[in-house]
């Protein structure tokens, strides 16, 4: 099982970001949580459509969990679609993996 996690920063002393689309990075952990992969998030910037964007990504990761600070409708819904559980986190990733 793989879980990403929104985040401010590349590493995991970083703080749950609260934009879950438009995160600066996603790491992602393996079911020991151990950071495997930290993606800087493509969607960060720009159009519409990040929510989607991001929930195909990380489909295409393996991803089979998410955790955001806030998620919108439409990332809800985009996760929903691929099959991605999520669930809403706060403060820093090396506190929420512990």
């Amino acid at each position: 099982m793989k879980t990403a996690i929104a985040s401010t920063a590349k590493t995991p002393n970083g703080e749950i970001s609260d934009r879950g689309g438009r995160a600066p990075y996603y790491l992602i952990f393996d079911d020991k949580n151990k950071l495997i992969k930290s993606i800087k998030n493509p969607f960060a910037t720009g159009g519409g459509g990040a929510g989607y964007g991001v929930a195909k990504m990380l489909k295409d990761e393996g991803v089979d969990k998410v955790v955001v600070g806030k998620i919108g409708g439409k990332m809800e819904v985009a996760l929903e679609e691929a099959g991605i559980e999520f669930i809403e986190g706060e403060g820093t990733i090396d506190a929420f993996i512990s």
